[in-house]
């Protein structure tokens, strides 16, 4: 039998947000492969084994995952969000990459998810209305020198900004240093949007002004969204709408 590896991403929390076409394959599978919470949300059947494991080990996960696939297996990779933004699918291509040549003759397919920035973005309003960039705030596996650089190239081009990994118990610091290069790079009252466990029971949202963000608005179940020098709020009972409008003025 032919195997195959479907790269899959689970959403931002909700199983609601969860699309068909991922539902699908992993009703399908014969192995689901992923970090511990993310495969903790997939339902045990018969004839489906899970391999959870920790979040360092992507590679050695897809490698994992690659070879049970050439062995005739039907395996799932799942990565929260999407698996093509800062998860699982790069993993699994760069060990195809340097892996042995019939890995790259596998069946394998990547399935898109909603992403927590576009999740955290809805429930505000519409704040990715205009250009935007997202940035991985952790420096695991880059320089803090290169995240301050792009941080301030992002803020000197004016896009409105979403950060994935803001601060861990491992780096409590990390946002800190953020939050005073936008203070200094932007040097205005910008709304930053703190979204915390999108489309979960423990979801909460706060609209801030850049100058009044605290280091400990943020953990890495936060995605936070900086808005560029034209969004705007709607004030209303409650959180404001927040959204950035499609044009700029000439």
């Amino acid at each position: 039998m032919s195997g195959r590896l479907v790269i899959a991403g689970l959403g931002p929390g909700s199983d609601t947000l969860v699309t068909p076409e991922v539902l699908a394959a992993l009703a399908e599978a014969t192995d689901v492969v992923g970090y511990i919470p993310y495969v903790a949300r997939v339902a045990p059947r018969p004839g489906l084994t899970l391999h959870p494991s920790d979040n360092r080990v992507e590679i050695d996960r897809a490698r994992h995952a690659l070879e049970m696939a050439r062995e005739g297996r039907s395996v799932v990779v799942v990565s929260s969000g999407d698996p093509g933004v800062f998860a699982m699918a790069s993993a699994v291509f760069e060990a195809v990459e340097a892996g042995p040549r019939a890995w790259r003759e596998l069946d394998i397919r990547v399935l898109p998810g909603i992403t927590a920035m576009l999740a955290a973005a809805a429930r505000a309003g519409a704040p990715l209305g205009h250009d935007f960039c997202a940035i991985n705030l952790s420096d695991n596996l880059k320089p803090w020198a290169l995240i301050e650089r792009r941080l301030r190239l992002a803020a000197e081009a004016d896009f409105a900004m979403a950060f994935y990994n803001p601060r861990s118990k491992s780096r409590p610091e990390g946002f800190a240093r953020v939050l005073n290069v936008l203070q200094e790079s932007c040097g205005d009252a910008r709304p930053v949007i703190f979204a915390r466990a999108v489309s979960t029971p423990e979801e909460e949202i706060r609209v801030v002004p850049l100058d009044r963000c605290e280091p400990g608005m943020a953990d890495m179940r936060t995605v936070v969204i900086v808005g560029s020098s034209a969004t705007r709020l709607i004030p209303r009972a409650g959180a404001p709408f927040v959204y950035t409008p499609r044009s700029v003025p000439t």
